[in-house]
């Protein structure tokens, strides 16, 4: 079953202006969305490759028709079936009116939905609306072919029947490198939601041999574990929970895991048992009495204990270092 589309547009450029710029077939891919290529292999003879829809068409046609400044008619031999004409009329004031007819037959499943949603026919309406705008700015027809093709008595506007050689040709249909991707695309999203399905499945499996129920509200026995008296404080995110190494009700701070205070101990480092600690540390290394060992003289208050040992174990004052005076090199 054959589709056809007819488009109509003023141009305000002279008549021959417009028809010599269409007979320039191979720069047809400049302003025409649906055209990838025309190569003139003769007056009468052209081949065509298009894309329309996602679809890459190709086919050759051969010119049934043409008058200078009045028709282009053409049918394809071979590959897509298609036929139609372009009819150019001055309208006077500068202004000419194409009028663009075209019958085609939809192949594959792609082209037919292609068809039903009318992709061909705004395509055509796109590819007009360009050629008039690009032979508007350009004011003047980049070259011309002014001969004459005719097969005798005036074709009219040909139809798919004249385009019957071609017909059960697969018009060396492809589809465009966009769709092949998005077909990829819709391929590569099936195969990982199925790799998706099955990895959930096989978690779901394994949960359910490792993991034992426990019945709501009933608490988990939890065996301790041994602290090491090295161990440091976690931080804790602020929530209670039950763990290993005890229950951290501390909201900001953490459960200790170090060493664990004896009963009746303030907590304090100073009963680890180590006479040093909770002792005034000497900063001055003897050079201040801090200890309070005053002899309750005034030699006891005015020097240190460190300075008073010292003196009472060399009371000579000091010897100098082996080899030498004190100061030299």
């Amino acid at each position: 079953m054959s589709t056809k589309v007819e488009k109509r547009i003023l141009v305000n450029v002279p008549v021959s202006t417009a028809y010599n710029q269409w007979t320039q077939f191979e720069e047809f891919p400049h302003f025409m969305g649906g055209v990838k290529s025309v190569t003139q292999l003769s007056d009468d003879r052209l081949q065509w490759v298009a894309e329309i829809g996602g679809v890459r068409r190709q086919w050759e046609a051969k010119i049934l028709e043409q008058v200078p400044d009045r028709k282009v008619a053409w049918a394809a031999t071979e590959g897509a079936t298609n036929a139609g004409s372009v009819d150019f009329e001055d309208v006077g004031g500068g202004q000419t009116s194409i009028q663009l007819t075209l019958e085609y037959e939809p192949e594959g499943i792609i082209e037919k939905v292609g068809d039903k949603l009318n992709v061909v026919d705004r395509q055509a309406e796109a590819d007009l609306q360009r050629f008039k705008e690009f032979i508007e700015d350009e004011g003047y027809a980049s070259g011309a072919w002014r001969g004459s093709v005719s097969s005798g008595a005036p074709v009219g506007t040909p139809g798919v029947e004249d385009a019957a050689g071609s017909r059960g040709d697969s018009g060396k249909a492809g589809v465009s490198g966009k769709v092949a991707a998005g077909v990829g695309l819709a391929a590569a999203a099936g195969a990982a939601a199925a790799m998706a399905a099955g990895t959930n499945k096989g978690t779901t499996e394994a949960a359910d041999e490792t993991v034992t129920p426990v019945t709501p509200g009933e608490p988990v026995t939890v065996t301790p574990l041994t602290t090491d008296t090295t161990a440091t404080e976690a931080p804790s995110t602020g929530t209670t929970g039950t763990g290993a190494l005890g229950t951290d009700t501390l909201g900001t701070g953490a459960t200790t895991t170090g060493t664990t205070s004896a009963a009746g101990s303030t907590g304090s480092v100073a009963d680890l048992g180590d006479d040093r600690i909770g002792h005034a540390f000497d900063q001055t290394n003897g050079l201040v009495d801090t200890t309070g060992e005053s002899d309750e003289t005034l030699e006891g208050e005015n020097l240190s204990a460190g300075e008073r040992r010292e003196s009472e174990r060399r009371p000579d004052g000091g010897l100098p270092p082996v080899g030498g005076n004190l100061g030299q090199h």
